[in-house]
C-alpha cells in the first residue's frame, strides 16, 4: 500500500498457524463489577475507592517476537504499565506485525498478565496480513491471562467489539464502545482500509438505547475505541473552527467509505470522543464540532515507521461524580506530555488546564 511503503523491511520466522480455541482468561478479582443483567459483551467496572478509574491505551505495538527491532516496544510497555498501574488496558489494534503470530501476540501482551491487569483489544489491519486468519487472533489474545474481549457475535461485522461500563456507588457513569475497524475493502489492500459496518452500528445502538433508558432516559458520556480513524477525522482537519494540539505529522488513513458511524453517534447523544492508532506520526487531540477525536501515542519500535519521537501511551482518568476526563501522553523515559481536562461543551482544548 502506498502509505506504508516507506516501512521497512522486517524479518519473519516461520511458525506452525495452528488455531487457538481456549477459554476466555479469568478476570482477576477487584477490577470487575460482575453483573447477571449485563449482556456477555459487556464489562462491567467500578471506580476505586479514592474515586479514581485510569484507563491505559497501547497503539501499534508492532510486536515480532524474536526481531531485536521489536525490543523496543515491550520495553515501553512494561514501563507505561509501571509507571501508571491503570485499572484497565485498551489495545487499539496493530498489536504483531510478522511471524511467529502466536508467540509474538502472547510475548507483547504477557506483561498485563503478569501485572493481573485487565485488557481489551481491537484488531487493527495488519492483524490480518500474517499467518493467522483475525478469528484466529482473537483466539490467541483471548488465551492470555486478563484479557475480557468477548466472543464473536453473531450476525456483528468483525471480532472485537466490546462494551465496558463504569459504575459508582449511585449507578452508571461511564460506557466505553470498541469497534472491530477491519483491514481493507473486500480483503484486498489496493482498494483501501475498510470502515465499520451497519450491522456494528446496529449493535451499538442496541446498547445506547439500553444505558440511556437505565439513566432515566439521559444518554450517559460514552467514548469509542478503534483502530482506523472515520472520514471525520478528515474533514476536522481541513475545518477552520476546528481546535487541535499534539503531532499532526500525516494525513488521517481513514477509509473512502462513510458508513454513517458518527452521525449515529450524534444521533444517540452519548458518544463524546473517538480514539483511535493507525496513523503513527499522529498523536492529536482534536475538538470538531463539539467532539474529540484522538490518537494514542505510538507505542511501537524501530520495525515500522515514526517520526513523532519515543514511543509511550496515551492516558485517561475519571473522576467518580465529575463530567469529562483527565487524557494525557507518557513517553518512554520523558514523562508526562499533552496533559488535558477534556469535556463536552467547552470551547477551547486549554480552556480547562489541571492545577497540581
Amino acid at each position: 500500500m502506498k502509505r506504508r511503503d516507506f516501512l521497512k523491511t522486517s524479518a519473519m520466522a516461520v511458525l506452525s498457524s495452528a488455531a487457538m480455541t481456549l477459554p476466555a482468561a479469568e478476570v482477576f478479582a477487584g477490577k470487575k463489577e460482575d453483573s447477571l443483567d449485563d449482556p456477555e459483551d459487556v464489562h462491567a467496572f467500578r471506580f476505586r475507592p479514592d474515586g479514581k478509574f485510569k484507563i491505559l491505551q497501547f497503539a501499534d505495538t508492532h510486536y515480532i517476537s524474536g526481531n531485536p527491532n521489536s525490543e523496543r516496544a515491550l520495553r515501553n510497555v512494561i514501563q507505561m504499565l509501571d509507571e501508571e498501574k491503570p485499572d484497565l488496558v485498551i489495545h487499539t489494534g496493530d498489536i504483531f506485525y510478522g511471524n511467529p503470530a502466536a508467540q509474538s501476540l502472547r510475548e507483547i501482551l504477557q506483561p498485563m498478565a503478569d501485572r493481573k491487569i485487565p485488557f481489551l483489544a481491537t484488531l487493527g489491519n495488519h492483524e490480518s496480513d500474517f499467518e493467522l486468519t483475525r478469528e484466529e487472533v482473537l483466539a490467541v489474545i483471548r488465551s492470555v491471562d486478563g484479557n475480557i474481549n468477548s466472543p464473536i457475535k453473531p450476525n456483528v461485522s468483525g471480532c472485537s467489539n466490546d462494551v465496558v461500563t463504569l459504575s459508582s456507588e449511585e449507578g452508571l457513569e461511564r460506557v466505553f464502545y470498541l469497534f472491530d475497524s477491519g483491514d481493507y475493502i473486500d480483503g484486498n489492500s489496493k482498494n483501501g482500509y475498510d470502515f465499520i459496518r451497519h450491522s456494528q452500528i446496529g449493535w451499538y445502538r442496541t446498547h445506547s438505547e439500553r444505558f440511556t433508558a437505565l439513566n432515566g432516559g439521559q444518554p450517559l458520556p460514552s467514548m469509542a475505541f478503534f483502530h482506523i480513524p472515520v472520514r471525520e477525522f478528515c474533514d476536522g482537519i481541513r475545518d477552520p473552527k476546528r481546535d487541535m494540539i499534539g503531532s499532526f505529522c500525516e494525513e488521517p488513513a481513514a477509509s473512502n467509505y462513510n458508513s454513517g458511524l458518527v452521525a449515529n453517534f450524534k444521533e444517540m447523544g452519548d458518544v463524546e470522543a473517538i480514539v483511535c492508532g493507525h496513523d503513527h506520526d499522529n498523536d492529536y487531540v482534536m475538538k470538531y464540532q463539539d467532539m474529540f477525536y484522538m490518537y494514542g501515542r505510538f507505542s511501537g519500535c524501530d520495525n515500522v515507521y515514526n517520526r513523532v519521537g519515543r514511543s509511550g501511551a496515551r492516558v485517561f482518568e475519571f473522576t467518580k461524580g465529575q463530567k469529562g476526563f483527565r487524557t494525557y501522553l507518557r513517553i518512554y523515559d520523558q514523562g508526562i506530555q499533552q496533559e488535558l481536562m477534556l469535556h463536552r461543551g467547552m470551547k477551547h482544548l486549554l480552556g480547562d488546564i489541571p492545577k497540581e
